[in-house]
């Protein structure tokens, strides 16, 4: 990371290897915990946590600092790392080893009081309207934080083991004429042409026939779809498919891209080995086993065929 006069650092990358490095640092006040003599805040940036401790002794600008400090604010501090004595050391954080003695702390954004606080990680307590309505506020919340993490990490897994199987990345248009298909379109009135729509893709079929004849052999995209439908447990009016079409290939084929693509994304998002290829039932075999076609492994209860258990019983 290039430092500037906003930061040495980032929070995340702070350790016991800095102990006695003078550093800046900015982000957000997380957590501002008062113990009388010395105020405590943990400074929050995107890589992690940082306990930040100032001593309202060290002059006039200090002390004002620590009266107004509240939660949210942005700010900017310099100061010197210092080892946390044994015994302080907080095992939760990458962080916890070390904390900034603070020299000076800039508040470059004041925030208004919060309609919910941004530290509860799970947001139980907070009703999905409010969540909604200061949105900004709760993405800022650690568990949202993690779920945006997790996709990026998925995504970027994805497109690594489908480049490596000579896959080109290519993206097709929003805007396209109106193929109906099995839910509605959503339509995009045309500027230039009255009473002429463009449409919304409910997946990009069209435009991936086109790449196959024009001899795009491998190619993928993560395409943003719209349905204009009901909602349902499993449907939304927008989501992001991976799309992907291969040339001169056989089932065999398809298989393998997906599942080394599959083992590739868990192994390198939760460091999990995934035992090659997976394991593969019959339409058949489903059914009679656990009544659909597309059964979840990990429920153990199966069907059985009890024909012959009950023939000679009078139960009706």
């Amino acid at each position: 990371m290039t430092s500037n006069e906003f930061r040495s650092h980032t929070s995340g990358t702070i350790n016991d290897s800095l102990d006695g490095q003078r550093i800046v640092v900015s982000g957000w006040v997380h957590r501002r915990r008062d113990h009388g003599g010395l105020l405590f805040f943990d400074l929050r940036d995107h890589q992690g946590l940082l306990q930040v401790v100032c001593d309202p002794e060290q002059g006039d600008a200090m002390g004002e600092v620590t009266r107004t400090l509240r939660s949210e604010f942005v700010v900017r501090v310099r100061g010197t790392i210092r080892c946390r004595p044994a015994d302080a050391v907080n095992e939760n954080l990458s962080t916890g080893a070390v904390e900034l003695r603070a020299d000076s702390v800039e508040i470059l954004n004041e925030c208004d009081p919060l309609p919910f606080q941004v530290d509860d990680p799970s947001g139980a307590n907070v009703g999905e309207e409010l969540r909604l309505a200061y949105r900004y506020l709760d993405l800022r919340r650690p568990d949202m934080r993690k779920l945006l993490a997790l996709r990026h990490e998925i995504c970027r897994s994805m497109r690594n083991a489908l480049n490596e199987q000579a896959f080109l990345e290519i993206e097709t248009p929003i805007l396209m004429k109106s193929t109906p298909e099995g839910a509605r379109d959503f339509l995009v009135p045309s500027r230039l042409y009255a009473g002429k729509f463009y449409a919304l893709p409910q997946s990009p079929q069209l435009y991936k026939q086109i790449l196959m004849v024009a001899g795009m052999e491998r190619y993928y995209q993560l395409a943003r779809c719209f349905r204009d439908e009901d909602l349902r447990a499993d449907r939304q009016p927008e989501f992001t498919q991976l799309d992907l079409e291969m040339s001169f290939v056989e089932q065999e084929d398809v298989f393998r891209v997906i599942e080394t693509t599959m083992a590739r994304i868990v192994k390198e998002v939760r460091g999990r080995e995934i035992t090659l290829p997976f394991e593969r039932l019959t339409y058949h075999e489903a059914v009679r086993r656990f009544g659909l076609d597309k059964p979840d492994l990990r429920f153990g209860l199966e069907l059985g065929d009890v024909t012959e258990g009950v023939r000679e019983s009078e139960f009706g």
